[in-house]
């Protein structure tokens, strides 16, 4: 099985308040991690959101993975 990283550098927000955001995510299928950051009340959830869909699209263009069976393995 094959991994697929992306980062996002620079956020100008602490980062025990991304840890919030970032902990709702961790292990869940990536459809299912942004809809439940798009309905989240913090300000991080906007740039993880944004990682994800980073990392979906590497997987769908670099990788030619399924983007339908994707999860969120590993996220810090």
């Amino acid at each position: 099985m094959m991994e697929v990283k992306a980062h996002k550098k620079m956020i100008r927000i602490a980062s025990r308040k991304v840890r919030l955001a970032i902990d709702l995510v961790r292990g869940e299928d990536c459809g299912r991690a942004i809809s439940i950051l798009r309905n989240t009340n913090k300000k991080a959830a906007k740039d993880v959101e944004k990682l994800i869909i980073s990392a979906m699209a590497n997987a769908e263009h670099n990788h030619d993975m399924d983007i339908n069976n994707l999860y969120v393995k590993t996220i810090y």
